[in-house]
């Protein structure tokens, strides 16, 4: 059996200024047989009406063909080390399979746009990582060199995958190891329950406080990103009437300072989750969370400049706050981080955590009246804030389950709409002939 990845870990690279061109046309030739491939795998689907897909085996083989073909209209694709055009294939196979899987919530693999974020992925038998001293190492990629990174924690493990990221501070190179960990034992600790919110991150219900997480960007920060999008509109707009839509200079450097902005947000957010995940699930037997849909909270209100829609601006923003919370990442972490230390995750219902009295275990939605964060219960006269109230209710939900874990709602939509059935597993027979 293959030895899988069980660990990641990210450090920041510094290419020289011909690597990072290499790289940059690297990360468009990516995305541009990702997109080529999906059409591929579509258009056969479409042909047998559903009922099989073309996967990676067969595709590998027309990407040879088409390697070794002399036409100039493919160069791109022998520009492109052979492994990692390999490895974007069985990527998209692996979210074929997800899409395919009624447990999973993954929708329909989509097509890459341009400025979508550049990945460039290569087999960790392809690499080798050289040592320069304690703060540098060095990772040889195929066909680029050695390519100088920094090295802020040790790998601890087989390096199984290497990937080279891009944001808005630069190229990151991600690696995927082995370390042999499994499951530790249970740690006896006292469990816990935790109401995720947007102005209270995380209220648990064995403390008496919130956890708040500190804004994302400073005042100042705050205020250059509101300049910079006024001004990267005015841009785009005197591109489309003066210049048939072609992006100036100055338009390429707006967008530029606007992700590095967000991408310094993204940073900090990371940061503050992986902190508060890790504290929860050290320290405690077991965490209880609400089982959310995260897709249903965040559906926007819909309204045109002739037909307004109600509240749309406010939903705006209250999305914005979701999003800024990473309620889905949290519980990602939680799901991995509580078998690494000895704990367990319980996801609850969600239903009226915030309306059930702690003290009578009555719900009634008239003990929330109003918008406000104050739980008053009409039958036994309990007061207290609505999220510790929530976390309480979680905390007693997850006791109840004992040992075992609600599965997802969403593992019960099998054979939802739009998605494919384990029939469509199959690869479609003489695929490969082009």
């Amino acid at each position: 059996m293959a030895v899988k990845a069980d660990m990641g870990r990210k450090y920041r690279a510094y290419p020289t200024l011909e690597q990072d061109e290499i790289l940059t046309r690297w990360g468009h030739h990516t995305r541009a047989l990702w997109n080529l491939a999906l059409e591929h795998r579509l258009m056969v689907g479409r042909k047998h009406d559903g009922v099989s897909w073309v996967w990676s085996t067969e595709q590998c083989l027309l990407l040879t063909e088409i390697r070794n073909d002399s036409d100039e209209s493919v160069h791109w694709i022998r520009d492109l080390p052979a492994t990692a055009g390999q490895q974007v294939l069985r990527r998209l196979d692996h979210a074929f399979k997800s899409w395919a899987n009624p447990d999973h919530h993954a929708r329909r693999p989509l097509f890459k746009r341009r400025d979508s974020a550049m990945s460039i992925p290569f087999p960790g038998q392809k690499v080798r990582i050289r040592r320069l001293n304690r703060r540098w190492a060095e990772v040889h990629i195929p066909k680029l060199g050695g390519l100088r990174f920094r090295l802020s924690r040790a790998l601890g493990g087989e390096l199984r995958s290497c990937t080279l990221v891009r944001d808005g501070l630069g190229w990151h190179v991600s690696f995927g190891i082995h370390t042999g960990t499994g499951a530790a034992e249970p740690n006896e600790k006292p469990g816990c329950g935790v109401d995720f919110g947007v102005k209270v991150a995380a209220w648990v219900s064995t403390e008496s406080t919130p956890r708040i997480m500190p804004p994302s960007l400073t005042q100042g920060e705050q205020l250059r990103l509101k300049v910079l999008e006024r001004r990267k509109a005015r841009q785009v707009t005197y591109a489309k009437k003066h210049q048939g839509g072609k992006y100036s200079n100055r338009l390429r450097r707006t967008i530029a300072q606007i992700a590095a902005l967000r991408a310094r947000q993204a940073r900090r957010r990371l940061d503050f989750t992986h902190k508060l995940t890790t504290d929860l699930a050290k320290n405690h037997g077991f965490v209880g969370i609400e089982d959310l849909h995260i897709l249903n909270m965040v559906k926007s209100a819909k309204g045109t400049a002739a037909q307004p829609g109600v509240g749309v601006g406010r939903k705006r923003a209250l999305n914005r706050g979701i999003y800024d919370n990473t309620p889905g990442e949290r519980r990602r972490q939680l799901d991995y981080k509580t078998l690494l230390y000895g704990s367990q995750l319980r996801p609850v219902p969600p239903h009226g955590t915030s309306q059930t009295c702690p003290e009578c275990g009555e719900r009634d939605v008239r003990s929330r009246i109003g918008c406000g964060r104050e739980f008053a219960c009409v039958h036994c006269g309990y007061t207290g804030h609505a999220d510790r109230t929530a976390s309480i209710e979680i905390e007693a939900r997850a006791r109840r389950m004992g040992d075992t874990v609600i599965k997802s709602t969403r593992s019960a939509r099998k054979g939802a709409r739009g998605r494919p059935t384990d029939t469509r597993l199959r690869a479609a027979p003489g695929a490969h002939v082009s």
